[in-house]
């Protein structure tokens, strides 16, 4: 995949020194923490088998059951993110 000139000009358009990329609420971390939310959500969409506030016809009774906070930790330091789940916890 080929991530478009004009996206990276509106991204990095405020960009003035490396803490605004790689520093505590830099670009790198904010684009971390929204694909892996996306990422996450749409592994929910596809484990439930519809989409979020789509009336199901799910007859096994498993809905999505909000998310809750976890630390992550890696090359970019610690990270909050939101992860969902489900009722059956499956």
């Amino acid at each position: 995949m080929t991530i478009p000139k004009d996206l990276l000009d509106t991204l990095m358009k405020d960009y003035k020194n490396p803490e605004d990329l790689i520093g505590e609420t830099g670009l790198l971390k904010q684009l971390t923490k929204q694909l892996l939310e996306r990422a996450m959500q749409a592994e929910m969409t596809d484990h439930l088998g519809y989409e979020k506030n789509a009336l199901s016809n799910n007859k096994a009774g498993n809905a999505r059951n909000g998310s809750y906070q976890k630390k992550i930790k890696g090359e970019f330091g610690e990270l909050d993110i939101a992860v969902p789940r489900d009722r059956d916890s499956s």
